[in-house]
């Protein structure tokens, strides 16, 4: 949408996500997530943690259900959305505002772990299929139309 602020962020996830529905049935899952920077010192020779961000991101239908089921408290992840700020009144009449991330994708981060992607079915609940590791390529695009490059048995890479 034009005059959105785009945002990517990689960063720890706080809190498991929370995942409630509207009354019109709509999933949403709301969760938090911190980015430490760090800068090395050349002085010390050492690497020094600067101030954490705190974002609340909030993740809406079948993918709010995905990440509830797929993301947790401690994991890194990457978040891809539009920043939103609300400005509310606290106790005591001061102004303040919160910011959060309407994402549109979240993924694992795999800079330092590992992940096993299953593919949900396209039911209305977005249940997943339980997982299963496939034995070679073939048989894990086996039945996949998106899967097929033209190229047989052979990986598209």
């Amino acid at each position: 949408m034009s005059g959105d602020t785009n945002i990517t962020m990689t960063g720890n996830v706080v809190n498991d996500p929370e995942l409630r529905f509207t009354p019109s049935g709509a999933a949403v899952a709301n969760f938090r997530i911190a980015s430490t920077p760090r800068k090395f010192n050349r002085q010390t020779s050492e690497w020094e943690d600067g101030e954490p961000l705190f974002l609340g991101v909030a993740v809406w239908r079948q993918q709010a259900e995905h990440v509830a089921e797929s993301v947790q408290r401690g994991m890194r992840v990457i978040v891809v959305g539009r920043l939103t700020q609300r400005q509310y009144e606290a106790p005591g009449g001061s102004k303040r505002s919160s910011y959060e991330i309407q994402a549109d994708e979240v993924a694992p981060s795999l800079l330092r772990a590992t992940a096993v992607v299953n593919k949900a079915n396209g039911n209305a609940q977005g249940a997943q299929q339980p997982a299963q590791r496939p034995q070679s390529y073939a048989q894990q695009s086996a039945g996949d139309p998106w899967a097929t490059s033209g190229y047989g048995n052979e990986p598209p890479f």
